[in-house]
């Protein structure tokens, strides 16, 4: 940090002073973080955002500063001068940056007073997430808090300059824009002036950073805020963070190359142990087949085996009247009962019908939910699963999908319950080529990614299309994905026809880009990263909620604001709004 411009409060930063400063008169100011009085001396630890700094406050040489110290409590805030001394030896403190040194107080002034804090700043116990949020301004003084929003800083002024050096322009979008599909409901804001009509927070930049390839400015990013209205979900918010990225004449690829330029700068600037780019890419379907997941957690293994060819022809209706029946070897387990059924209710959770387990043991299977399954299919499942005396198998028969749904739910439980990922790299991988299109509860099609992504393959069968997309994963958590877009009008109707979205409804909602379209769009492409989740990731934190500065509940809600809170009659009226909720 650069020292700060010298007043009357400070001329340094109080956590940047060191040993090479002794003898040197100093002012710092900030918080007083902690406070020991010992019979005469009375020591303050100073906190301002640089970090600690000892103070000591002597009777016979400062009287009228040590009276001060006498009166000094948890968050006062101070002003204090005086000389910088070393520690002498027994007193050095080698945990903390300034710990070979103190500040010998000659004069200091009380700035603020300050309440009892809800909870203590200068420890690290856990508080509940609720009064932390209560009082985030007090939970923001904490060391991790503090850290977190730094360690963000930094994430984002990697990912700048990253970008400013490879010609990139960073460009705003609209706030207020149209309601538009995206995948998740908009927040509406009503327009006073034009009553029963209704802005849209954006879900995202995307229509807008087409229009600015087909502008010509070829190179764009923006750190964008993002709105969506979803139902309550772990560790999402409603409004979010993300780093947005467009590409005019550009392939796959290029986008890739161009992510791996900035993420890799992220982590370098970060010390995040991963190796650099590039990345491992595999398929959609190659991840599912043996994750179970579009987002694989790659650090441990225990892949996914398809079964049915091992228990063909039994006469086991459970399995052998499956569509299909997967599986995977959990490694040896001592698993008691208990156990066994929280994971059977843990796959009843994703949609299973019920779980298929089995203990090794030296001459076949030791212990089975599978009954009646014949000899010759265990021995046969087993081969398939490389199992050995004591492995636990886990096997789901279901359609194709829900299976390896259910099981990659399983493989990321086994993974929690037995810490598989502790001492393991981090992992990342690009997963490509994901369907154009999945079908919604009524069996409609939908846009896997969304409507504006180009996709290859036959249209005569547009539920076999696969989409030019491509999405991030690190440690099992997705960070970030984009696609090639469609660059020609025709072509993004028919995207639009198979989303049964006709000519008419699509000029209505999606006129603008269909327009822009047909004024000579070039190729183009981008991603989104998730910075939130970037920075949790980095900073080892199990919640977004811990790297954002005022974050929403789970639930949406602001327990700092009191938000989202009713509005009284006279701003409704003005709004030409009525209320139907019940008072």
């Amino acid at each position: 940090m650069r020292p700060p411009r010298p007043n009357g409060f400070r001329d340094r930063w109080a956590g940047e002073l060191r040993a090479a400063d002794v003898g040197k008169t100093v002012r710092v100011a900030g918080w007083v973080h902690r406070r020991r009085d010992h019979g005469g001396l009375i020591f303050i630890d100073l906190r301002d955002r640089s970090g600690l700094l000892q103070l000591v406050f002597h009777p016979e040489t400062a009287a009228d500063a040590h009276a001060l110290a006498e009166t000094l409590r948890s968050e006062h805030v101070l002003t204090a001068q005086g000389e910088l001394v070393a520690r002498e030896g027994g007193s050095v403190n080698p945990d903390l940056a300034t710990g070979e040194i103190e500040l010998s107080v000659v004069e200091a002034a009380r700035l603020a007073e300050a309440a009892t804090p809800p909870f203590r700043v200068d420890d690290d116990d856990p508080v509940d997430e609720t009064l932390r949020l209560r009082h985030r301004m007090i939970d923001l003084r904490r060391a991790p808090m503090a850290r977190n929003m730094v360690l963000r800083h930094k994430v984002t002024h990697a990912m700048r300059d990253h970008l400013n050096t490879h010609d990139f322009l960073d460009i705003e979008t609209p706030i207020l824009t149209r309601s538009t599909p995206e995948g998740a409901r908009d927040f509406l804001v009503p327009a006073r002036r034009v009553p029963g009509a209704f802005f849209a927070l954006p879900q995202s930049p995307q229509l807008f950073k087409q229009l600015l390839m087909m502008s010509g400015f070829e190179r764009y990013y923006q750190i964008a805020r993002c709105f969506r209205d979803e139902d309550t979900r772990a560790d999402r918010q409603p409004e979010f963070t993300q780093l947005d990225i467009e590409l005019s004449f550009v392939d796959e690829d290029d986008v890739i190359e161009v992510m791996e330029g900035v993420m890799g700068s992220v982590f370098e600037a970060t010390g995040f142990p991963i190796d650099g780019p590039p990345w491992r890419r595999m398929t959609y379907a190659e991840v599912m087949a043996r994750y179970g997941s579009d987002k694989p957690d790659l650090r441990f293994g225990l892949e996914i085996h398809d079964l049915s060819e091992a228990v063909a022809g039994t006469a086991f209706r459970v399995l052998g009247g499956a569509p299909t029946v997967r599986g995977f070897n959990a490694g040896a387990r001592d698993v008691a009962r208990r156990d066994l059924d929280e994971l059977t209710e843990h796959a009843r959770r994703f949609g299973a019908r019920g779980l298929i387990w089995a203990v090794v043991g030296e001459d076949g299977w030791q212990r089975t939910s599978a009954g009646p399954l014949e000899e010759a299919q265990r021995a046969a499942i087993s081969t398939a699963l490389t199992a050995a005396p004591g492995d636990l198998l886990l096997i789901v028969a279901d359609e194709e999908l829900s299976a390896l749904t259910v099981l990659g739910e399983l493989r990321l439980e086994i993974g929690r319950r037995y810490a598989l990922t502790e001492g393991q790299p981090h992992a990342i991988v690009w997963v490509v080529e994901a369907p154009m299109f999945e079908r919604d509860a009524a069996g409609h099609l939908t846009a896997m990614h969304h409507p504006f992504t180009a996709p290859t393959g036959d249209w005569s069968d547009p539920a076999s299309m696969r989409s030019r997309a491509y999405d991030l994963a690190l440690d099992g958590l997705e960070i970030g994905g984009g696609s090639i877009r469609n660059h020609d009008a025709a072509e993004q109707q028919r995207v639009f026809d198979v989303l049964r979205i006709g000519a008419r409804e699509a000029q209505a909602r999606f006129g603008f880009l269909l327009d822009a379209l047909r004024y000579g769009a070039p190729p183009h492409g981008g991603i989104a990263m998730g910075i939130d989740r970037i920075v949790a990731v980095i900073a080892g934190e199990p919640s977004i909620r811990d790297v954002i500065a005022f974050p929403k509940t789970a639930s949406g809600s602001d327990p700092l604001t009191g938000a989202p809170a009713p509005v009284d009659a006279e701003q409704l009226r003005e709004l030409s709004l009525r209320t139907t909720a019940a008072s």
